[in-house]
């Protein structure tokens, strides 16, 4: 198959896919949602994609009629199905379907699973990326993977626009996270990345570089850090499970990173040996 939809069982291509009204995603955006990539038919960091995803299903006591071992087992079989190996492989669980009613059914509904794959390479970490900048209007659920992402939608709208490659966000003047990956900066020789609290999504990307940091001998700090910091910062890097840690050259047209090319250049070699190995079979 060119593409794969998935929806309780049923699969066919993604444009050929339906979805019943009924579904409380369609209404109110009920549901949560993870994502990775693949090559060569492999899905990277799977079991620590799945782990957050069930982490949220607990968080918003989503009933859910698979374990882990059955839904890995799941997006590993309908990755086999899509012709090409390098692949974006997204799936989402709703809370149900019922009639449209803001509280949820508590007992008799399980959640509705889809899933999507389609072929997309990771992006090539040696792209510098540009970046512009916005409010952080988000709810305090930002740590949760919810289908909730009109304001994503908007910042991400923002960067296209401007020709830019992400939004970085910030609450006043504390940074918390792009559109849709995280931002973090090499500054006095430490990897410094945002704590994982209610205003960030903690990525696996994000990880696997505090990962590669400490395997480095690179010190690694989770703490608040403020927009003027992130413009003066050695480096900025953006991750996600498909930016594996990208460097900026510029936020809001201003120039930005350029002053420590040798450990960047150390962690993003360590990050794309991680996964060039880990996809091979």
């Amino acid at each position: 198959m060119r593409n794969l939809g998935y929806y309780n069982g049923e699969i066919g291509l993604i444009e050929e896919m339906r979805v019943p009204m009924t579904d409380r995603g369609f209404y109110f955006g009920d549901g949560i949602y993870d994502a990775a990539y693949s090559r060569n038919h492999v899905i990277y960091a799977l079991d620590e994609h799945i782990d957050r995803f069930f982490g949220n299903l607990e968080r918003l006591d989503i009933r859910f009629s698979m374990d882990k071992a059955q839904l890995r087992t799941l997006l590993c079989e309908l990755s086999l199905r899509v012709d090409d190996g390098e692949q974006f492989v997204y799936w989402q669980a709703t809370r149900g379907s019922a009639l449209r009613d803001h509280p949820y059914p508590e007992f008799d509904v399980m959640a509705n699973l889809s899933v999507m794959i389609r072929p997309k390479k990771v992006m090539d970490i040696q792209k510098r990326l540009r970046l512009v900048t916005a409010e952080d209007r988000r709810y305090l659920y930002c740590n949760m993977k919810t289908i909730n992402l009109l304001p994503s939608v908007l910042t991400a709208q923002k960067a296209a626009a401007a020709g830019a490659d992400e939004c970085v966000l910030h609450r006043g003047e504390r940074v918390t996270e792009c559109s849709h990956s995280n931002v973090s900066m090499l500054s006095g020789g430490a990897f410094v990345t945002p704590p994982a609290d209610e205003y960030i999504l903690p990525g696996v990307g994000r990880a696997h570089l505090m990962a590669a940091s400490r395997a480095l001998g690179i010190p690694v700090e989770e703490r608040i850090f403020t927009m003027e910091e992130l413009m003066a910062a050695d480096e900025v890097i953006i991750s996600s499970a498909g930016i594996l840690g990208n460097a900026a050259y510029e936020i809001d047209a201003v120039p930005v990173g350029g002053k420590d090319g040798a450990t960047l250049a150390r962690l993003q070699a360590y990050v794309l040996t991680d996964w060039l190995e880990k996809t091979t079979k």
